[in-house]
């Protein structure tokens, strides 16, 4: 499965997702966003179970706020439109995928 870039105007449909969420928020010019961003993709591509998406803090800086992420990178993982777990900084990708089998 291919990762969905996340903006304000898809939100509600990855929100309303049935299968689990991760959102990898991050920015083009965080070091430690690209040493995750690799870790995101090949959990995307391995697990067609979950639904992955990317949030551009620097482009949308609503839904940034409404996670109250204050530092990146910040995984959250959303199941039935909630958050089950979020955390932020690297993390390597047994952490991630623990996250999102709750």
């Amino acid at each position: 499965m291919s990762i969905i870039h996340v903006n304000k105007d898809n939100f509600d449909s990855v929100k309303t997702s049935e299968k689990p969420v991760l959102l990898d928020f991050y920015a083009d010019w965080c070091g430690p966003c690209r040493m995750v961003s690799p870790i995101v993709e090949e959990i995307a591509a391995e697990n067609p179970q979950y639904l992955i998406g990317k949030i551009n803090v620097d482009q949308e800086p609503e839904l940034a706020q409404e996670f109250h992420v204050m530092s990146i990178p910040t995984l959250a993982v959303l199941k039935g439109g909630n958050v089950i777990s979020q955390s932020a900084g690297a993390r390597p990708k047994a952490d991630i995928l623990a996250m999102l089998k709750g």
